[in-house]
């Protein structure tokens, strides 16, 4: 009953009469049809492919119009069918999709378990354990308040820097802290309303670029929007500031920001408040300049002769490393260059003229979007020219050159018959061999190259050198750890020889190979070889502060520059689209479980949703990524890039710098004759200002750099620091080392301690308690087994505690006006200055016209009258009442001792308390 089999039967019976392939979809469906149901899944997937395209869509005809017009309803048959099919396809896509994703989650909660395993192992959390651990906390119904109302003494003013790269977790932390910031009292720190606690949250969501560390730059809006009513709604000052003046650029590099950003389509989802904001430049009237230089694109090789020996490489270069090498010839040509005049001019590419200054290579700043080929490509362009370089923002610590050295000297150590590593090690600037020596000990020699070495260190003395060197430092490596070994090496002048062949850049790498051969030493026994292992065996990887990086051109990912500026400011890779890579991984909402989509063939309707959200969040953050590297440049932007295909991808950097240059009236052609011709593609743009302002001075980082050189350092930085003072003990009156004994000599033997916890304990539970289930409850407290008491002394206990709660004079002290066992902390003033109190009050009265502290006390017989009691006793009180008086200071506070032994009550006058403060 699920479709129409005899129209169809009757449809593949007019097909097999038709063209060659009409027969064979009748076939097809003709096989279908006849199988038993139980048994058509077999023949399905043939079947469906005969309605539907390669892609999936519906074919457009399905048979030839002859064979149609000879049965009349075929194409109504064909039309329900396939939308049957195409019903149940879905349906098959999400059983599929619903399959994969549990199995992905089954293997995931497996693995997740077994980390956090190791982790409790190691007693170790890492950063969104923090996190996590810490929203549980304020969220957590029974905890949170208890949580909050520490908290809230102690925070008045919260800052939050970088907020739109904050993650929704961590916004309800956020939330959480601040939840009695702006209601009632809480929203003050004193009484008089002066002292108002404040919120300054710092962001940029046109700034949000790490959406893969879950940033959320709609949380960043939905929170100001929920401040903003708290904040109304208190009648409190709210402010919103709009992010329009640049301090940074100049108005060239902001005209293009704006042109690129000024269509709706672009600066959708980076501008998130709607309409887009011109920005304001600071710096007005210093000359800035933006080029769009002509696309490398791929060259056709060569025509070449047949038969042509292979004696020379051949075929074009790539795109890419053409690229590379004209920004590192044009860089080399301003460092190289000396201006005619200061001041510089209009079109005078060797000089800053906003500054005054020539062009130097820490003014440089590459940003690429990813380290890929080129990244690599731009730092040998750059080096070649000799250029300083302040290196890349990050390197895997065993592909760098210096540390290769190293491990390839450790393992010519424990193996030196290993032809082919002590041929590095001699080619390596640790021992300095040229091609011709390593040439001459190698060629035609019997045996290891360690023996012809060894037997050969006669003839030369570069032979002789390097097997004195090798043999030494094998004696060295049996002796001592890994790090010791490296360390001696590195000092001895193996470092000085590294550096002086590899540059300044191998500092970096040389300094994380010794702190890795520490980390090792510490984690495991000695071994040079377990070492060596250990470090091949794993990827480390470092990053490093390029903000501090002033030695040279400095090359990283746009990702890395968040934060920094350079006055020239390169974007090479400008043409790269898009990823438009499906996320195999979707999340429909954001308290739901993930989807995971194998191949995008699954990607049934409950997917489909979420995969275009998913394509939109990623488009709109590549726009951010695009905002956060132009506003890089201070004075001057380049903007290139490379496509083998000769087309500018629709969307990418370049297409849409391109056309707000087309759109800006001052824009113009760009004079690259380098840059034109077989190879590059149609010609660039110019945007231009010229400086009509005074040049501003040097900058202030630079000011405070050449300050700091010429200061001396100050006596403090190597005079061992001072011992910190040990901050007060807090007083504990709750705990007196005075307080006398709780029973007379008379009473039980070792029972006194317990008989006052006890009944105290019974003190603060009962009251909660109807009065006809009082007694029940008091006995079975004391009959635990764990108190170790006779029925006979139960008894007795509990009478004395229903006594108190009994007797008129104190019955109406456990009321619901009081609460039991209050935790006290502060700052009280004494004879002897500030003291911070800790202590807890037996019971805390708060009635309208005055507030009782009440302390239980079991002694007996009590002391008849004031002057008897105590002075620890006293002293306790009167620092509870000086607590309590700035809780309450519009109430008198009267202080009692509540004798249960009688019971009796016993008010403390507020002069004689007076007399026993501290």
């Amino acid at each position: 009953e699920a479709f129409d089999g005899p129209a169809l039967r009757e449809l593949c019976q007019v097909m097999a009469e038709g063209s060659e392939p009409e027969r064979k979809k009748a076939a097809t469906m003709g096989a279908w049809l006849a199988a038993r149901p139980d048994r058509r899944r077999n023949y399905f997937d043939d079947y469906r492919k005969t309605y539907f395209t390669s892609a999936g869509e519906p074919l457009k005809r399905f048979a030839n119009k002859p064979t149609l017009a000879r049965l009349p309803g075929a194409e109504e048959t064909i039309a329900a069918e396939t939308a049957r099919l195409q019903a149940l396809t879905e349906r098959l896509k999400a059983l599929q999709l619903a399959e994969a994703s549990a199995a992905l989650l089954q293997l995931a909660l497996a693995v997740l378990a077994g980390f956090d395993r190791a982790k409790q192992r190691r007693a170790l959390l890492d950063y969104d354990d923090l996190i996590l651990a810490a929203k549980r906390l304020l969220s957590q119904q029974g905890r949170a308040a208890w949580v909050l109302f520490k908290l809230d003494g102690g925070i008045d003013h919260l800052l939050i820097d970088e907020a739109q790269d904050t993650s929704p977790e961590q916004w309800a932390v956020i939330e959480a802290l601040t939840q009695e910031f702006f209601v009632g009292e809480g929203a003050y720190e004193d009484k008089d309303r002066s002292l108002a606690r404040t919120l300054f949250v710092v962001g940029d969501v046109k700034q949000s670029i790490y959406r893969f560390q879950r940033a959320d730059p709609q949380s960043f809006v939905s929170m100001r929007e929920t401040f903003s009513l708290r904040v109304k709604a208190a009648e409190r000052d709210w402010e919103s500031v709009p992010l329009s003046h640049s301090f940074r650029s100049v108005d060239a590099v902001l005209g293009l920001v704006d042109a690129v950003f000024e269509e709706p389509d672009v600066h959708r989802g980076v501008a998130l408040d709607g309409d887009w904001i011109a920005h304001e430049a600071v710096r007005v009237g210093q000359a800035g300049r933006v080029e769009l230089w002509p696309l490398a694109l791929k060259e056709r090789d060569a025509e070449e002769e047949p038969w042509t020996p292979p004696l020379t490489r051949r075929g074009a270069e790539p795109a890419d490393i053409r690229l590379a090498e004209s920004i590192a010839t044009r860089i080399a040509g301003w460092l190289d260059s000396e201006p005619a005049k200061e001041g510089g001019g209009e079109g005078h590419e060797a000089w800053l003229s906003s500054v005054a200054r020539p062009v130097r290579a820490e003014d440089i700043l590459i940003l690429v979007q990813s380290r890929k080929r080129f990244f690599e490509a731009m730092i040998r362009a750059l080096k070649s020219r000799r250029i300083p370089v302040a290196g890349a923002d990050r390197m895997v610590l065993t592909e760098q050159l210096a540390v290769m050295d190293l491990i390839a000297f450790g393992e010519v150590m424990l193996l030196p018959e290993d032809d082919l590593t002590l041929a590095t090690v001699l080619r390596s600037p640790l021992v300095g061999f040229s091609e011709e020596a390593l040439f001459a000990l190698a060629y035609d020699r019997n045996g290891t190259l360690w023996e012809a070495l060894r037997s050969r260190r006669a003839e030369r003395d570069d032979f002789a050198a390097a097997y004195d060197y090798l043999s030494h430092w094998m004696a060295r490596a049996d002796f001592g750890s890994s790090y010791a070994f490296y360390a001696e090496l590195l000092a001895s002048g193996a470092r000085r020889d590294l550096l002086a062949r590899l540059g300044e850049d191998a500092a970096d790498p040389l300094d994380e190979f010794l702190s890795a051969a520490l980390l090792y030493e510490q984690q495991h026994a000695p071994s040079l070889q377990g070492f060596l292992h250990w470090l091949q065996s794993r990827t480390t990887t470092i990053k490093r502060d390029m903000e501090v990086e002033s030695r040279g051109v400095r090359v990283m990912t746009v990702h890395g520059a968040k934060g920094l500026e350079a006055p020239v400011v390169f974007l090479p890779d400008a043409a790269r689209a898009a990823s438009s890579k499906a996320p195999r991984l979707l999340w429909p909402s954001a308290e739901g479980a993930p989807l995971w989509l194998p191949r995008k063939a699954l990607a049934a309707l409950a997917a489909e949703d979420a995969l275009l959200a998913e394509n939109a969040a990623a488009e709109a953050e590549y726009r951010r990524l695009l905002y956060v590297a132009l506003t890089r440049a201070r004075d001057r932007l380049y903007l290139c890039g490379w496509n083998n295909r000769g087309a500018v991808p629709e969307g990418s950097w370049y297409d849409l710098a391109r056309l707000a240059m087309r759109r800006l009236p001052e824009a113009g052609p760009l004079d690259a004759p380098h840059l034109e011709g077989a190879g590059w593609g149609e010609s660039g743009l110019l945007l231009q200002g010229v400086q009509s302002a005074e040049p501003e001075p040097e900058g202030e980082a630079e000011r405070r750099t050449a300050e700091a050189a010429e200061l001396v350092p100050p006596p403090c930085l190597r005079a061992p620091a001072p011992a910190e003072a040990q901050p007060p003990r807090p007083l504990a009156p709750s705990r007196g080392e005075e307080e006398p004994p709780a029973l007379s000599p008379l009473d039980e033997a070792g029972t006194g301690p317990l008989r006052g916890r006890l009944i105290h304990r019974l003190l603060q539970s009962l009251p909660a308690l109807p009065p006809e289930a009082r007694q029940d409850a008091a006995l079975r407290l004391l009959a635990n087994p764990v108190h170790g008491l006779d029925s006979e002394t139960a008894a007795g206990w509990a009478a004395e505690a229903l006594a108190v709660l009994e007797a008129p004079e104190t019955a109406a002290l456990f009321g619901p006006e009081g609460r039991p066992e209050v935790a006290v902390s502060g700052l009280v003033e004494t004879h002897s200055g500030p003291q911070v109190v800790s202590g807890q009050i037996d019971r805390l009265v708060v009635l309208p016209d005055k507030v009782l502290i009440l302390d239980f006390k079991t002694n007996r017989p009590p002391p008849e009258r004031a002057e008897r009691v105590p002075p620890a006793y006293l002293r306790q009180l009167a620092l509870y009442r000086a607590v309590i008086r700035q809780i309450y200071p519009d109430l008198p506070v009267e202080c009692l001792l509540l004798w249960t032994h009688g019971p009796r009550i016993m008010p403390i006058a507020q002069d004689w308390l007076d007399r026993h403060v501290p």
